[in-house]
């Protein structure tokens, strides 16, 4: 039994000190300031067989300009009770920020969740090494927004029923017919046709300035030509002309010369394209961040509808390829052992103290608590009984 106990305090202790991605970790870059915490996206090995890990930041409000932080607390102004002035020492901000850290300056694990309105806030409280983030914090451009996975509660988050339809109304009345499959004409027709369409699509790209420019040869001509949009086109004007074969081609070609049909893919230029893969690399999918930061003159349908015609290409599978073979590569995990707090400040006492708050010489030291710096003890020695009672 002793052994099985001494087994389990074991894996318990591995398991407290393996690292690994997605972790939310301490990390410690000065002896005199509190622990930063982040959270572990990648864990890298480099060419002098060092670790680093590559991090998410999460900011505390001591980080944040004070004008900020009025202006939030101006609009909690009715949750300011003691309960909340504890709540805000666990109350972290969000970024979009990454930077890269060595491994071994990891002090431990914690615990970083989204605030729940729905939750009591002294659940906070009582979970040790236990923080909480309802904002996203913008060094750049100094700005607290609300996180996107913010939980809406309430009825001003519900949908609007709209109106039922009344009693015989038909949906045939709000649908187009854009196909019949019982024409006159047979499949071997209507696959000849759209052979002519892309020969014409394949014409009016000879005959434009800007295609000759991306499409230098007859063969990248002719397989943009092939390409779904002008099938569709094809069809669709088939469908319009009654699946009259000499009318269709004739509307193929009208007076002011061949119908040239592209999609997103070849509207764009490489540069743009360039630039749409470089803000996918940062923001993955959130393809509204991408408008705003990298292609403001793109509007969203049209940067989500050559996401899926990007994700057709070559080039995407050679990146999907890459990724993998980095993945592979990549440290999955990383062991980091128990860090002796004695170390960090030799004149002060290494009593364990608030998760996450080192000492700083002159700092107070709060009965029961440990050490604190200066800011949080000077708070946090004023609710101690309050925390002891609640």
């Amino acid at each position: 039994l002793d052994r099985t106990v001494y087994r389990l305090g074991k894996l318990g202790e591995r398991l407290r000190n393996d690292m690994r991605e997605r972790n939310y970790v301490y990390f410690e870059n000065s002896s005199s300031n509190p622990l930063l915490i982040r959270r572990i996206e990648e864990l890298n090995k480099t060419a002098n067989g060092n670790v680093e890990a590559k991090v998410v930041c999460f900011y505390r409000r001591r980080d944040i300009s004070s004008t900020l932080i009025a202006l939030q607390t101006q609009k909690n102004k009715n949750k300011n009770t003691k309960i909340h002035d504890l709540l805000r020492h666990r109350e972290l901000f969000l970024s979009r920020q990454l930077e890269s850290l060595p491994a071994t300056h990891i002090r431990g694990k914690c615990c970083v969740t989204l605030l729940n309105e729905t939750e009591a806030l002294k659940s906070y409280l009582d979970r040790e090494d236990a923080f909480f983030y309802s904002l996203v914090y913008d060094p750049q451009q100094k700005t607290l927004l609300a996180d996107k996975g913010e939980i809406r509660v309430g009825n001003k988050f519900q949908a609007d029923i709209t109106d039922l339809l009344n009693e015989g109304t038909s949906y045939l009345s709000l649908m187009r017919r854009s196909g019949d499959p019982n024409s006159l004409l047979t499949e071997k027709q209507i696959d000849q046709f759209l052979v002519v369409a892309r020969s014409v699509g394949t014409f009016a790209r000879a005959l434009d300035c800007s295609s000759s420019v991306r499409q230098p040869s007859l063969h990248m001509s002719a397989a943009a030509a092939s390409r779904d949009i002008t099938l569709f086109h094809a069809m669709d004007t088939l469908h319009a002309t009654g699946y009259d074969m000499t009318r269709a081609i004739a509307a193929l070609v009208p007076q002011g010369g061949p119908v040239l049909c592209r999609d997103e893919m070849e509207e764009w230029s490489a540069s743009e394209a360039n630039l749409f893969e470089e803000a996918l690399e940062k923001y993955g999918k959130d393809f509204t961040d991408i408008q705003q930061d990298f292609l403001p003159w793109k509007s969203l349908t049209s940067i989500i509808e050559y996401y899926y015609m990007w994700k057709t290409t070559d080039r995407y599978v050679q990146q999907k390829r890459l990724k993998a073979a980095e993945a592979e590569s990549k440290l999955k995990q990383v062991y980091i052992p128990n860090y002796t707090r004695s170390t960090r400040s030799p004149g002060v006492p290494g009593v364990p103290g608030v998760p996450g708050v080192p000492g700083v010489p002159g700092s107070g030291q709060i009965p029961g608590l440990g050490r604190a710096c200066e800011s949080c003890y000077s708070k946090t020695s004023s609710f101690v009984s309050l925390l002891l009672y609640i």
